[in-house]
């Protein structure tokens, strides 16, 4: 019988997506849960599984091809792979009753044996079960869990590079490659050339000595990432600590234009720049206002993780209130980042620099960062832009004053 294979359902705010790579090749062997092909999308990489054990058949939606919502991208003759081992292999029909359901089905395991599968990854189809009639018991997982500990690292699904990758030319070669642009690539050239297009959008500038920041964060990094499971602090989390508070002062600069209506947002979802290898993606916090240190932390780590492993969701890459982007961890010394719509205002931070400083009539030096904010003069005026960058630089400057509230 041969199974659809369909694309995902896209949301609302997702008209199509691009078949990107197809991971098995007709006629080949696939497993239930195996990833069969990629769909991407303006914001993320969709992955479809097969829902049976079979061999794919014809491939309907070839890799390049624009497809809808559910749309049909190929089938699934089920049952093929399990026939063909069997055929060969005669004594196969008198297998224990232990083994593996054919077709995928559940076998029957006790609850602290599927809650151990599930932690570790493990599927329970792939075990034989030593219990009464074949039950796989938590000691069968365990062994199970061990055995794929010791096994060689199988090779990683999707490729290294991205699917636009900058080809590598030897010295002197005059030729050429075209490619196309990734779907997300594109998207963020066209909302970045309608952002400068559509909107009056100005940078300020200033510096933030980070002395007491960085002090902050020698003395408890240590105690902070065991009190915290593993979270390690970064400077970002107190950036974010900083923008949140700066927002509640200063609502236009967290707030977006509506066609002829101004939206002010009671809570502040902080957008986060990370870099990938299909471009830059902008995972939101939801409600950071609320986030202490350690879940802005940990809320970053796993979107980095996400983004390079392209698991990030939709859900997870849209809305935001304000942007926070960091070309510091790159080198960058000074930018003007581009807003984000509908956003109206977002904040580059930049690498420190140690660099002298004329502190109380004395030349130190210290550590220095700048600090960029740009935004949409349409909605916010020089003087709340600027003194929304000053509140953010004091914050830092004087960490104290982010738990004094002052």
């Amino acid at each position: 019988m041969a199974i659809e294979i369909k694309a995902p359902s896209f949301p609302e705010s997702v008209a199509d997506g691009t078949v990107a790579t197809w991971h098995k090749k007709p006629g080949e062997a696939v497993k239930r849960d195996d990833l069969i092909v990629d769909i991407e999308t303006d914001k993320v990489v969709l992955e479809v599984l097969a829902e049976a054990d079979g061999v794919l058949g014809a491939i309907v939606a070839e890799e390049g091809a624009t497809v809808l919502s559910n749309q049909v991208l190929g089938s699934i003759e089920e049952g093929s792979a399990a026939a063909a081992p069997a055929a060969a292999a005669p004594a196969a029909a008198s297998a224990p009753a232990a083994a593996p359901a054919a077709g995928g089905e559940d076998p029957i395991a006790a609850p602290a044996a599927r809650q151990l599968a599930d932690e570790n990854g493990i599927n329970l189809a792939s075990i034989k079960g030593t219990g009464k009639d074949g039950r796989v018991t938590k000691e069968d997982v365990v062994a199970a869990v061990e055995a794929k500990k010791n096994a060689p690292a199988a090779a990683p699904v999707k490729a290294a590079a991205p699917a636009a990758a900058a080809p590598v030319f030897a010295a002197g070669d005059r030729t050429e490659k075209r490619v196309p642009m990734t779907r997300v690539r594109a998207t963020v050239a066209k909302r970045l050339v309608e952002a400068q297009s559509n909107m009056a959008m100005l940078t300020t500038f200033n510096e933030v000595d980070m002395t007491e920041v960085m002090a902050l964060r020698s003395k408890y990094k240590d105690l902070f990432e065991k009190s915290h499971n593993g979270v390690r602090l970064g400077f970002m989390s107190f950036f974010v600590k900083a923008a949140t508070e700066a927002l509640k002062r200063y609502p236009a600069v967290n707030a977006s234009i509506d066609g002829t209506d101004i939206v002010y947002h009671g809570y502040a979802d902080i957008g986060v720049a990370v870099s990938s290898d299909r471009g830059l993606v902008v995972p939101v916090l939801r409600n950071a206002e609320l986030m202490s240190l350690a879940e802005i932390e940990g809320g970053i780590a796993g979107f980095g993780k996400k983004a390079r492993d392209g698991k990030l969701t939709i859900d997870e890459m849209t809305g935001g209130t304000f942007t926070i982007t960091n070309g510091g961890t790159f080198g960058s010394m000074m930018s003007t980042p581009i807003v984000n719509p509908p956003q109206a205002a977002i904040l580059g931070m930049h690498n420190i620099i140690q660099r002298p400083m004329a502190i109380n009539g004395q030349v130190v030096i210290r550590p220095m960062m700048y600090l960029a904010l740009s935004y949409d003069h349409r909605l916010i005026d020089g003087k709340e832009a600027v003194t929304f960058l000053v509140t953010i630089k004091n914050l830092l400057e004087d960490p104290a004053r982010l738990l004094l509230d002052i």
